[in-house]
């Protein structure tokens, strides 16, 4: 039987570890398929489960460094911490922030040393220029004896990481990143070490006082000074997650036997009654039975106003009961909860590598072997060009120094963080929105996208009949005519008249006691209100009172798509109400945005074509497929795709779900619990229209963001490479320093990373 699991790893430090790990495990039998993701330090693996097992895969990659942290029965519960280890996505906070701690203190110990080496090759450079008086010849001595103490521990304990790098190279054949940080500082030591061990019997073959243990402990203590930012740089990415993690509660209060009990939330079980009081978190999804309330759903669905929650309404796990009493039924508990969904699909998109990532991968794969090579021919092409013209010891100190220059510069880790810090930064900026992305590809797609094809019901209306407009007659006020509808309707079952009773209600207008009522089928309703018989009905009703009235003014509201309800007494038409599928307010304001980001709007309904054309042209929607079948609107995409275009279809993820799934991208516009998580590529809670524009714009700016930092990653190497070989050393003289060198392969993963993390401060 085949497993699909997402691992977490430790040991990872570069992109080139993540194409270490892929194929050591892809030569495993039973290995179906392996992702690894340098980003969020995790394996998705696909595995025959009769032939391989987790633990024997952990045991492949152990002797390179590398560990499957496998998650234990416990820790497939959904409290927090224990959560995100089940996920794979993301270490326990305790145990990354424990790292950190652990990386702080080997920085804090080396930074000073650094500091006395850079002063003393500050002071050693500037009397070479003639700037200052060289360093006494006491001083001298007294650093001669010091820096080699100093290198050494700064090689074996800070530098670790790197000389196992280096072994690992030798006894398996492996290169990561640590092998060229490994390999250049541990020759720079070595030769510095023989320098000073056999000083006198080498000085007139070699310039003995040109060591390079100055080198090794600032190139180390600037490497594990940027790996230590790029950690706690790393560490902010996935704040939307903890966060999703933050909204669990931990307890719940559930009726038993007729008396409340504080329960731990995974001892709660469907049809449980649950008390919410003011100010509580909701544990679990399910439906109100007693009481009313508002309810905060900002931090799951991104909306800031509390929406209001009666008998029969909703309420999902994660939001904030804000000052009502009520007591509900848990349908949903565990991993089925909208907020345990919501946090499994924000980490699988996080984990998940964009398209454009595979040009990175395919580099950082070859990367390694292929500098190491140059390294060496580079050094070789120094002593074989150099020693003729600038004599053996002047062209064995610059070779070394292109050496170890090009090691220390080419390491890929910005080249392999460049998309997936991007991608989890942006994936948690579109959770905290409401906006959910099902992979990066999707993300990825989403910025070419130049036609969006929307449903009307649902998308650019409120879904539900609504009153639009009253116009009254002969001196009748709307308040009277309001009272007498509601009147009528209060005992009507039909959904028109929910819609006039709502409208009375927001207006502060209540129904009077009637005396008679009497539903006329097909076309009203006839009742007496204070002694006084009134019809509310169609336009057929008040032909059958063969009263007067001008059906220019009804052709002119049904042509429009709205549904008149007429009120009448047995001797005239008193007032008209006009009902309809309410525009949502932000429908038009968004259409705008999109056509000035450049995209078109198509809209495909099944209602009529009347009505569709009526709401498209007052929103600005550009071209109206109206009563189309489900197939007719997979017709529709595939001949939008046919023309050239890249389509995005919004739709509810029901009746929609072939269309959706044609698409380029499929967006469901998600309401409330029914959400269609895994019917389209991006949600979009509480099916806000104006999400649309902020999913688009969220696509467009990760994807600026990781060629901006794919961008860096290559210029890094692509100027550095060549200055570190020495290739402007003939024209003026100047050779990349392996300080400089670790210095700016610091600089450049940090660089990538806040990059990324400006995602955040963007606003949609």
């Amino acid at each position: 039987m085949s497993n699909h699991q997402t691992y977490r790893i430790k040991g990872m430090h570069c992109a080139s570890c993540a194409g270490i790990i892929e194929r050591t495990v892809k030569k495993v039998e039973g290995v179906e398929h392996v992702e690894v993701n340098y980003g969020t330090e995790t394996a998705k693996i696909a595995f025959d489960e009769a032939k391989t097992n987790p633990h024997y895969l952990s045991e492949q990659i152990k002797p390179l460094g590398y560990t499957l942290v496998i998650p234990t029965a416990e820790s497939m519960s959904m409290s927090a911490d224990e959560h995100a280890a089940h996920t794979g996505l993301r270490q326990s906070k305790t145990e990354k922030l424990a790292e950190i701690k652990d990386m702080r203190w080997r920085v804090l110990s080396v930074l000073p040393l650094a500091a006395f080496s850079i002063f003393v090759m500050g002071w050693e450079m500037a009397a070479q220029f003639g700037w200052i008086n060289t360093i006494p010849e006491i001083w001298y001595e007294f650093f001669h004896h010091l820096l080699p103490i100093f290198a050494t521990y700064t090689m074996v304990v800070v530098g670790k990481p790197y000389l196992l790098g280096f072994y690992r190279f030798v006894r398996y054949g492996k290169a990561n990143m640590d092998t060229l940080i490994g390999i250049g500082t541990s020759v720079a030591f070595l030769y510095s070490f023989v320098l000073t061990a056999f000083e006198e019997p080498l000085r007139q073959f070699l310039n003995v006082d040109q060591t390079y243990y100055d080198v090794t402990i600032v190139v180390i203590a600037f490497i594990a000074f940027g790996k230590y930012l790029e950690a706690k740089s790393k560490l902010r990415t996935g704040d939307a997650i903890q966060k999703l993690l933050g909204l669990q509660a931990k307890t719940a209060l559930v009726m038993r036997d007729g008396i409340e009990v504080e329960l731990p939330i995974e001892q709660v079980v469907h049809g449980d009654l649950i008390v919410v009081k003011p100010g509580g978190k909701i544990p679990v999804d399910g439906v109100l039975t007693e009481g009313s309330s508002y309810v905060d759903e900002a931090m799951v669905t991104g909306e800031p106003l509390p929406v209001e929650k009666r008998i029969g309404n909703a309420v999902v796990a994660g939001t904030l009961n804000t000052k009502g009493h009520f007591i509900f039924k848990a349908t949903k508990v565990g991993s089925e909860t909208l907020l345990a969904s919501i946090i499994k699909m924000v980490s699988e998109a996080q984990g998940s590598k964009a398209p454009i990532q595979g040009l990175a991968d395919k580099i950082s794969s070859v990367f390694v072997p292929i500098v190491l090579v140059f390294a060496v021919l580079v050094f070789a092409a120094w002593l074989f060009f150099g020693i003729p013209t600038l004599g053996f010891a002047q062209a064995l100190t610059l070779g070394l120094t292109s050496f170890v220059g090009i090691l220390v510069i080419a390491c890929p880790c910005a080249l392999g963080l460049a998309t997936p810090i991007a991608v989890i930064v942006g994936v948690g900026k579109g959770a905290s929105e409401g906006i959910l992305i099902k992979d990066a590809a999707t993300l990825q797609k989403l910025r070419s996208v130049n036609t969006i094809v929307v449903d009307k019901t649902g998308t650019i209306t409120k879904g539900k009949p609504e009153v639009v407009a009253l116009e009254t007659y002969d001196n009748h006020s709307e308040g009277e005519i309001l009272s007498i509808l509601a009147s009528l309707e209060n005992k009507s079952e039909h959904p028109l008249a929910s819609a006039i009773l709502a409208y009375a209600k927001d207006k502060g207008v209540s129904a009077s006691p009637t005396d008679t009522f009497e539903i006329i089928e097909g076309k009203g309703v006839k009742g007496s209100v204070g002694g006084t018989e009134y019809f509310a009905g169609n336009p057929n009703l008040i032909s059958d009172l063969k009263l007067s009235f001008d059906n220019q003014v009804l052709e002119s509201h049904t042509t429009k798509g709205r549904t008149p309800v007429l009120l009448a007494s047995s001797k005239e038409v008193m007032g008209l109400v006009l009902i309809a599928d309410a525009l949502k307010p932000e429908a038009a304001t968004a259409i705008k945005k999109l056509h000035g980001m450049g995209i078109s709007i198509v809209m495909l309904t099944g209602d009529n074509k009347q009505t569709a054309l009526s709401i498209a042209k007052e929103v600005g929607i550009d071209d109206v497929v109206a009563e189309a079948l489900p197939d007719e609107k997979l017709n529709k995409i595939k001949e939008l795709q046919a023309a050239g275009r890249v389509v995005a279809m919004a739709g509810d993820g029901v009746n929609d779900a072939p269309a959706l799934a044609q698409a380029d991208v499929g967006i469901a516009m998600g309401t409330g619990t029914d959400v269609a998580i895994e019917t389209a590529g991006i949600t979009l809670l509480h099916g806000d229209i104006s999400k649309l524009v902020k999913a688009v714009r969220l696509s467009r700016f990760t994807m600026a963001g990781i060629k901006q930092n794919l961008f860096w990653a290559f210029i890094y190497n692509l100027v550095g490479i060549p200055i570190a070989a020495g290739i402007l050393y003939p024209f003026f003289g100047l050779l990349l320093s392996p300080v400089i060198a670790g210095l700016a392969m610091a600089l450049s993963s940090v660089s990538v990373v806040l990059n990324s993390l400006r995602l955040k401060t963007v606003k949609l």
